[in-house]
């Protein structure tokens, strides 16, 4: 039970206009103040159309603080204090409305109609989520950013260029998406952090290390058999940085937190960031150790490096970095074919990643191309896993496969940017429109049946389906369109752990809540009496022809089916109507 994500910008999205005016944004907080309750209740206006703005303005707001995360308006909000203090201001104001208008619905559910509750309900959670996404989704994340930064770093008064502020903004997205997917495996977690630059860039970064006497710390972290954390991989302009952590034992977040302070305190990082770069790919893991022991050299990403193998005449070995969820169930077997040709696996690695690279490299040394050889590779594999990959010989694309059930690859497409990752919730901070990879899904292909799905995510294009190759295993092209393209209603606030140290915990504590919410539109007070309270199900909740169906006794039996605490819900469900039916 792991979990991969991983992050690449489009190049060629025509460009928009990403500023914004705080002025517009509080002149739009003040039409929601000046339509709350009282204020439609006093003027005997409609709920519907007019409630806290309604529905297109509600909708419009949400959009104009979602952008606030693109680009240029986030570097704009990190660079400025003002603006930051501005927006601060704009989400104390949307909170002050939000308890202002619970409370009142609180108050006068009892007495409005079930239609009129239902409209307040969904348009203070619309407010909610508008709120959370300018707190969590923009102010802490450029809270986060600015910690990732060193402390050299005068984010305030001389800040870093809005490149690097970009490239840690993504950064920031993946360890975002990491510490979500880790409710699914916790023992390790590793983050791969590609570049490729300019010769001239390249040269210029080492005469700056070397300026700053740190020549010698790049070099002791390059050209290592085993990639471990604070590893660097360099092969001629591409540059290659991975931090990795593995614990038996730990909390929720630990990981996460670790993969930020080495990032934070990579001197060498924190200057080639500085630099002008033509590609940057972000890939990341966390894992739940099912084959190799929980250590660093197991953390996923693995590469192809090995010992022994012969080199590649004329040129170095190409970065190819990889992470597994599932099983490579004939690992063993392409192991042992491995190491006969000459080639062997350091002896600290036995997961079975490892093999993944490596196959793909024989492939490429026998005259594929990069695309190609992903393809060969993944036919070799026997069992279910999803794959991913980023590889310097095909600089700015992610490389995602999966085959059979039990596992998942999803790739978020945001406004600029690819988030793929194995749940809808590694990415939904990023965008809510999505395609699902079905490996499951058998087809007639050019051989016969063939099954597995590969997507090929490209930062040379436009974004949308535009940068995004798919195919089946055999290589049976997948046409996507728009139909293909698929939107999730849930937000980061519906499954954030928030400050909670486990999600069981958090399920416990927003019981109340969620009780309180089933029941707020089932109870009327009665018309004749202020203290008397009538359950009250409308035809949405019981058609009037499952009310006739039950009073004129046309149903006799009714079952409750539940699962885990469902089930014992549903037990007590059926002890209780049994009860009251059997009552004489």
């Amino acid at each position: 039970m792991c979990g991969l994500t991983g992050i690449v910008s489009v190049k060629n999205k025509k460009n928009t206009d990403n500023h914004f005016h705080i002025k517009a944004l509080n002149d739009m907080a003040a039409v929601i103040r000046d339509h709350g309750f009282t204020a439609c209740r006093n003027s005997n206006i409609s709920f519907e159309n007019s409630y806290l703005g309604g529905t297109p303005h509600l909708d419009a707001f949400y959009q104009k603080i979602r952008a606030l995360k693109q680009d240029t308006a986030f570097a704009e909000i990190f660079k400025n204090k003002d603006i930051r203090n501005e927006l601060v201001n704009l989400g104390a104001q949307l909170s002050g409305i939000i308890d202002t208008e619970a409370k009142l619905l609180s108050v006068h559910a009892g007495h409005l109609h079930a239609g009129e509750v239902d409209v307040i309900s969904k348009h203070i959670e619309e407010l909610k989520d508008i709120a959370w996404c300018l707190d969590k989704e923009v102010l802490e994340n450029v809270r986060k950013v600015r910690e990732l930064f060193t402390d050299t770093a005068d984010t305030d008064g001389n800040p870093p260029p809005s490149s690097a502020v970009n490239v840690f903004r993504k950064v920031n997205a993946v360890l975002n998406s990491i510490d979500r997917l880790e409710v699914r495996g916790r023992d390790s977690a590793g983050i791969s952090l590609m570049f490729v630059l300019s010769r001239e860039a390249v040269e210029t970064f080492k005469q700056r290390l070397e300026n700053a006497n740190l020549f010698k710390q790049f070099e002791s972290r390059t050209g290592k058999d085993v990639l471990g954390n604070m590893s660097i991989s360099v092969n001629n302009t591409s540059m290659t940085f991975v931090y990795k952590t593995a614990a038996e034992i730990g909390s929720l977040g630990d990981n996460v937190a670790f993969l930020r302070r080495q990032i934070r305190h990579d001197v060498l990082l924190q200057i080639l960031i500085t630099f002008p770069y033509k590609y940057h790919t972000v890939l990341s893991h966390t894992r739940w150790a099912s084959v190799g022991a929980i250590t660093e050299p197991n953390c996923h990403p693995v590469d192809n490096k090995t010992v022994g193998a012969e080199p590649v005449a004329d040129r170095q070995s190409p970065i190819i970095h990889v992470c597994l969820n599932g099983d490579i169930d004939n690992y063993l077997e392409l192991k042992e074919a491995y190491e006969r040709d000459g080639g062997m696996i350091p002896k600290e690695i036995t997961t079975d990643t490892k093999i993944i690279p490596l196959q793909i490299e024989k492939y490429i040394r026998q005259g594929n191309s990069v695309e190609e050889a992903f393809r060969l590779a993944m036919n070799d594999f026997r069992g279910s896993h999803a794959i991913s990959m980023h590889t310097d010989l095909a600089p700015g694309k992610l490389f995602l496969a999966q085959k059979g059930s039990g596992q998942a690859v999803f790739v978020g497409i945001a406004e600029n940017h690819y988030m793929p990752a194995s749940e809808v919730y590694g990415f939904i901070e990023e965008t809510s429109s999505y395609l699902k990879a079905e490996g499951e899904k058998i087809i007639e292909g050019r051989n016969g049946k063939t099954q597995g799905q590969i997507f090929i995510l490209n930062q040379d294009s436009q974004g949308g389906l535009d940068g995004i190759r798919a195919m089946f295993y055999d290589g049976t092209p997948i046409a996507l369109s728009e139909k293909d393209i698929r939107r999730t209603e849930i937000t980061s606030r519906d499954i954030d752990r928030q400050t909670f140290p486990h999600y069981f915990l958090k399920e416990i504590s927003e019981s109340p809540v969620s009780v309180e919410r089933t029941i707020q539109n089932r109870w009327k007070v009665k018309p004749d009496h202020d203290q008397h309270y009538a359950i009250t199900l409308d035809e949405k909740v019981v058609p009037e022809s499952l009310r006739k169906a039950l009073t004129q006794g046309s149903i006799r039996q009714i079952f409750f089916v539940g699962q885990g605490t469902a089930g014992v819900a549903a037990q007590a469900c059926a002890d209780i109507l049994t009860y009251y039916m059997n009552d004489p």
